[in-house]
């Protein structure tokens, strides 16, 4: 974890970050906001492989890349090179259809010798029922994995979003963090960091089976339990 700078945001901050941590053998995924040639040429140099997210902030890519996928889900690759891989599950309700087509052909986009390590293309399509109501979302990336496999980049992508709600999303929901009002001084670093190692330790402790915020609740009255949580 690593704090921006004042007046600053996440893409300068993830630069410094990298340089803390060993990229060797793994993979690296970053929301739009962090699809940037500084940060590719970065996370190759330092042994790992990325999969970044296109959107409006590289609008040219993002068009070129959806106008070819688009196209070629709608019509069929042909010869062109490509993988496919599905996967389908059913939760509380709701069934999740998850499609991911990959291919390595990129010669055809002119900015690719900019893009340290680029090797292939992603899209990535989200199809949830629940109910009687279907949604459907098409998302873009690009990535510097070796060869065309759409498991993988499927499986990076999912990876991805279950951080996201599995951490961000709890910090919201169960510790209001983004309604934290703190700024001075270290205060408001200080305070994430103790807030992911409680949320840590709560989702250690698994005989009480009720949500982190109302094991957060039980925790202040419960002097006992409050021990059980912090020896999880």
């Amino acid at each position: 974890q690593l704090a921006t700078e004042a007046k600053s945001n996440e893409i300068t901050a993830i630069p410094k970050l990298l340089e803390l941590l060993d990229l060797r053998g793994a993979t690296v995924t970053i929301d739009a906001a962090g699809c940037q040639k500084e940060i590719a040429a970065k996370i190759v140099a330092g042994g790992g492989d990325y999969v970044l997210a296109l959107k409006a902030n590289q609008p040219t890519m993002h068009e070129e890349v959806r106008l070819l996928f688009d196209e070629f889900i709608a019509k069929g690759f042909g010869e062109m090179a490509h993988d496919f891989f599905e996967q389908t599950d059913g939760d509380h309700g709701r069934i999740e259809t998850r499609r991911c087509w990959v291919t390595g052909e990129v010669a055809w986009f002119e900015d690719r010798e900019q893009w340290a390590g680029l090797k292939n293309f992603a899209a990535v399509e989200c199809e949830r029922t629940v109910g009687d109501k279907t949604s459907c979302e098409r998302r873009y990336f690009m990535s510097s994995h070796e060869g065309t496999s759409a498991e993988t980049i499927a499986q990076a992508v999912r990876s991805h979003w279950q951080i996201e709600n599995g951490l961000h999303w709890c910090l919201d929901v169960s510790f209001r963090e983004d309604m934290s009002r703190i700024r001075k001084g270290h205060a408001a670093e200080n305070l994430s960091r103790i807030r992911r190692l409680a949320l840590s330790l709560l989702k250690q402790e698994t005989t009480a089976r009720i949500g982190i915020k109302g094991k957060r609740l039980k925790a202040g009255w419960d002097e006992e339990y409050l021990l059980r949580v912090l020896i999880a």
